[in-house]
């Protein structure tokens, strides 16, 4: 098995290590942050996702985890390096690609030997050539400075995307649908294969391909997905208006098989840390290239637009928020997450607070995360975890993330501490008549 590093022990780098670590590989994960190191080491994980914290317990007892602060030392030891820094959003909405410079250049100015450097940050188009070129540059520098002997060190650059679920990445890593392997050289591709043999020796699909086609799967898949979200979405609003039901309209659509029923299921909109991410960061790269991608840019569009109908859902539901308390169920972009990175629920509860209304918020896992994203709102917010204390007194309830709990609510119990009736299921949990038949007055998304 290859001895691995790992650069970044964020959402990606953390789970990757801990998934091929478990693998029976060696890896190191390197961070910056040392306080978060620290954390790791006593297997303390700073992101709330299922399975993980397991993995890491059993890697470090093992041996075959461990987490570090030394770059340099890592990477020397290591065959194969990843770099799984973040690559947040510029002002432009293009990607900015500065942790992953620094980390190749730090690579670059270290190591000796034979490694492969392996992009599983998600990268735009040509970042692979950049990497190469950042280290190199180094590697140039201690030529010149006499401290590395001409062929003392050599490399190739893979790309890995990832195709992580938040909330089910430890299941999407062990039992992934594809692995891709973007490179250029045939000892890389060999070395990529020995990291990941445990999933080859199941059969799991591989896909070898440029450095380029592997970083552009990544993006055309996330583009693909937000795409369709952003469909269903647009026909549940017409569904509204036309007397439709989108459940049924999805039901039926997802049983065509050129279709498929994932991803068509209406709500209040995309969110998370790679779709707005990466939609956006797609459309700039089609612009710079004068190849816009009209289909991208329409599902952004209609990705805000859907945000802003769910608001004035309620308004017209209520006649008028001012004034009203509306308990807010789900803070978290998505069920089984902490991550509240772009979710729907913060652009809805802002515009809320905008417009005069008191906000009682609900989140089994997410609500500190919420609180410390919300600050500039906090005079109109309460933060609760249990969902029954959230209700108490509100005059409706915005159900916007589909926890499994929020499922099945006793709706008796909450019709009885609330002081309205009304309930705005923006993820299509609950039956219109079984609500209904509490009591209350129930608005759904399309239909």
């Amino acid at each position: 098995m290859p001895s691995i590093t790992i650069i970044g022990t964020g959402y990606v780098g953390l789970v990757s290590g801990a998934c091929l670590a478990n693998f029976g590989n060696s890896v190191v994960c390197v961070d910056v942050d040392e306080e978060k190191i620290e954390r790791l080491k006593k297997c303390d994980v700073p992101i709330y996702e299922p399975g993980l914290s397991d993995l890491v317990s059993t890697g470090e007892r093992s041996g075959r985890l461990r987490f570090s602060t030394s770059l340099e030392e890592a990477v020397k030891k290591s065959e194969v390096v990843f770099i799984a820094v973040g690559t947040p959003e510029s002002d432009d909405g293009a990607a900015d690609l500065s942790y992953v410079e620094n980390a190749a250049r730090q690579i670059g100015a270290v190591f000796t030997g034979y490694k492969v450097i392996v992009d599983k940050s998600t990268v735009p188009i040509g970042t692979g050539k950049k990497v190469k070129a950042w280290i190199n540059e180094e590697l140039d520098k201690r030529f010149a400075n006499g401290s590395l002997a001409p062929g003392g060190a050599s490399f190739d650059v893979v790309s890995n995307p990832e195709f992580l679920r938040e909330g089910a990445a430890v299941y999407d890593f062990t039992h992934p649908d594809r692995i891709v392997i973007g490179s250029n050289s045939e000892k890389s591709r060999h070395l990529m294969k020995a990291v990941y043999r445990s999933l080859y020796l199941n059969d799991t699909p591989y896909i070898e391909t440029s450095v380029e086609s592997a970083e552009m799967i990544k993006y055309a898949s996330n583009a693909f997905l937000a795409v369709k979200i952003s469909f269903i979405n647009e026909i549940a609003l017409l569904c509204e208006k036309v007397g439709a039901e989108v459940q049924d309209v999805a039901k039926a659509m997802g049983r065509d098989g050129r279709i498929g029923p994932k991803f068509l299921h209406a709500g209040p909109g995309y969110g998370g840390s790679c779709f707005p991410k990466d939609t956006k960061a797609l459309a700039g790269i089609g612009r710079s290239c004068e190849s816009p991608l009209h289909i991208v840019e329409a599902a952004i569009k209609s990705n805000e637009r859907q945000k802003a109908a769910m608001v004035q859902k309620i308004e017209e539901g209520l006649g008028s928020v001012r004034g009203k308390t509306i308990a807010v169920l789900g803070l978290s972009f998505k069920p089984n997450t902490d991550d509240v990175r772009e979710a729907p629920s913060i652009s809805i509860i802002r515009s809320l607070v905008k417009k005069g209304a008191v906000l009682r918020l609900a989140d089994p896992v997410a609500a500190m995360c919420a609180e410390s994203v919300l600050k500039d709102e906090a005079p109109s917010l309460a933060f609760f975890q249990d969902e029954y204390k959230a209700v108490c007194g509100a005059d409706a309830i915005a159900l916007v993330t589909e926890w499994n709990q929020y499922r099945n609510l006793n709706l008796d119990e909450i019709k009885n501490l609330m002081s309205g009736n009304f309930f705005f299921d923006l993820r299509n949990v609950y039956k219109r008549r079984d609500v209904e038949g509490r009591g209350f007055r129930y608005f759904g998304v399309g239909g």
